[in-house]
């Protein structure tokens, strides 16, 4: 594969459309951002990416990849960590870009932080994307979940990209246009907040079935609800792929970090006065997981990592796994 292009003979078989002419950059290239280089190019979508780690960037520098597309023209997708490193890349694109040319925010940004960003761009003329990701480690094969703010003249240029990242099917069961800038990022952290709900239920749900001694087979009676019963779903499966890997957890302790969207979820409800008690509670179950051993915690430690590749922590504690620096992901 040369730098920056496309796998020769390399087809869409994903999104039903070549990629064509299209051109894009991408700014982060841990798990996350380099899985969606990989499966843009599989598209035949020509990608550019940058990254802090030479050993994975296809450029040395954020100018260089900018001075590789076409001004007016440009793409931008920046896929780096929430906050300051975002801000800072934004920045520097801001001195880089000309007027035209459109930057989409992939991350988890916060969505209050999405005007900002797309009025500091505006005043160059160049235009904003906010676009919340769903699919963590495993989008690569299976498509990445969309969920995008914006104008909708934009969201239209963009489309050949979002086709070649979201999910075999239908368009409107993959990727939304949610609506004005914020809107994607805002719609990815109520998802987020729902995420943690689901996997706090499943882990109390394994934790009774393990405290009754006539059940003698957790595992399996997890397994066997992944067909024809109304709680079946992607999350289940990972449950079982984890359970399947680690029998009754003895390899990890119940301690779960949170990556922040959960507490702008249960910020935002106390703010529009609209009752969360699932989600605050499972925020919640986080924060105790931090202070006492539980096989419940246990079950959602192991759940993000399988869904997320996030840190867990093991029975000696030490800390393990995990994304890289720079690496995008949800939960």
């Amino acid at each position: 594969m040369a730098t920056g292009g496309v796998t020769t003979g390399s087809a869409r078989a994903l999104s039903g459309e070549k990629g064509g002419d299209m051109r894009i950059g991408l700014v982060g290239l841990g798990r996350m951002g380099a899985n969606m280089r990989e499966r843009l190019r599989r598209a035949d979508i020509e990608v550019t990416g940058y990254d802090r780690n030479p050993e994975v960037s296809d450029v040395a520098s954020l100018t260089e990849l900018v001075q590789s597309l076409p001004a007016g023209e440009r793409i931008i997708w920046v896929m780096v960590p929430a906050g300051a490193v975002t801000h800072a890349v934004i920045e520097e694109l801001s001195g880089l870009l000309s007027a035209g040319d459109l930057v989409i925010d992939g991350g988890n940004s916060y969505y209050g932080d999405d005007r900002t960003h797309a009025d500091s761009l505006a005043a160059k003329d160049v235009h904003y994307l906010d676009v919340g990701v769903s699919g963590g480690v495993w989008g690569l094969e299976n498509g990445y979940g969309l969920m995008v703010g914006g104008d909708a003249a934009d969201v239209e240029r963009a489309m050949p990209v979002f086709d070649a990242l979201r999910p075999e099917g239908p368009r409107d069961e993959g990727f939304v246009h949610a609506g004005k800038v914020g809107a994607g990022h805002y719609a990815k952290m109520v998802h987020n907040g729902i995420e943690y709900g689901l996997m706090q239920a499943y882990a109390e749900g394994y934790e009774l079935l393990e405290a009754k001694d006539i059940v003698e087979d957790v595992a399996g009676t997890v397994k066997a609800w992944q067909r024809g019963t109304v709680v079946r779903s992607w999350l289940l499966e990972l449950l079982v792929k984890a359970l399947e890997e680690d029998q009754d957890f003895h390899e990890i302790e119940g301690w779960v970090a949170d990556s922040g969207e959960g507490r702008w979820t249960v910020d935002e409800a106390i703010d529009a006065a609209v009752p969360l008690p699932v989600i605050t509670a499972a925020l919640f179950a986080r924060f105790q997981s931090r202070q006492d051993t539980s096989p419940a915690m246990k079950a959602v430690a192991a759940l993000r990592q399988q869904f997320g590749g996030h840190a867990v922590k093991s029975a000696g504690g030490e800390v393990a796994g995990g994304t890289p620096a720079g690496v995008r992901s949800e939960g």
